[in-house]
This record gives structure tokens, sequence and C-alpha cells, in this order.
């Protein structure tokens, strides 16, 4: 876990986009350094993760692997959770590096999922090891999705027949 500077950020953090602009940068920094420490001896294919709660703290994760493949857990998915088990649960931002040169990092099935249990309109920063990146939302990554909303909408309590 990283923690941006001790500064009282709250002025800077109620423009919420200002904020995100003058953190991504560092937040894109964290994942990479979060990249160093991947265990993927099988495939080989490293993944680091920070995302930023809505305090301002950055907590990072990496890929571990396992030799029962199904096993392993992704970056988003440790760096998310490390968040969820220190009490955060809104976030602004994901920052998600690998060591692909030609395109962009991108979450998998699973992590978009993931990651959208904790809302739609916060920001995926996918990025090259250059530092570059390309940014959507959750949302734009995982349309017509489903979420913990969904839960509580109204449902048929019998089954129907045809």
């Amino acid at each position: 876990m990283a923690n941006l500077q001790k500064v009282d950020h709250r002025g800077e953090m109620g423009n919420g986009r200002a904020y995100l602009r003058t953190r991504k940068e560092h937040l894109i920094h964290e994942s990479l350094q979060a990249l160093e420490f991947a265990y993927c001896p099988y495939s080989k294919f490293r993944v680091g993760a920070a995302v930023l709660a809505h305090d301002g703290t950055i907590f990072t994760g990496c890929n571990v692997e396992n030799a029962c493949y199904n096993l392993g857990i992704c970056a988003e998915r440790i760096a998310i959770s490390k968040a969820v088990s220190e009490g955060h649960q809104k976030f602004m931002a994901i920052a998600i590096a690998s060591d692909l040169r030609e395109k962009f990092i991108s979450p998998c099935g699973a992590c978009r999922q993931f990651m959208r249990e904790f809302g739609d309109s916060w920001d995926v920063y996918m990025t090259k090891p250059d530092g570059s990146s390309e940014e959507m939302t959750v949302g734009e990554l995982l349309p017509v999705s489903f979420g913990p909303e969904d839960l509580t909408k109204n449902k048929v309590h019998a089954i129907q027949k045809f």
C-alpha cells in the first residue's frame, strides 16, 4: 500500500477529475512498481495494478499464479481486495501494467466484473511499459453489465411454464 503525500487533499478531491489528472502519473508509476513482484512462473506474463481509493490511498497488487492454473489471481483483484480488507469500497481509478510493448494491457473479463462490483464510473488506466496509457471507465470496459443494484430490482418469484 502506498499513501499519497500526507497533505490535505479534500479541496482537490472535491474536484474529482482535476484530482485524478494530478495523480494519474503517480498511480501508473505504482502499477509499474507492483509489476516487479509478480509471481508468474508458468505464463511468464507479469501484471501489476494500483487502485486509488476515494481518500487518496493507493493499494497495489500483482498477479500470483498457481500450479493448479485456475487458482491464480490477477493483480487487479489483489489490489482491490487489499483495499476492501482495509475498509475501502469506493475507488476513483485503477492503473494496470504489464510487459506488453505493442498494446495497452486490458483487464480480463473476471477482473472487469470484479471492478464493476464497486461501480461503473471509475477510471481504468491501461498502460504500456513506457508509462503511456489509454483511459476508459469500468462501464466502458463492461457495457450492459450486471451489478449489485440489479439484485434489488423486482423479480418474478415463481417459475412460469411456457
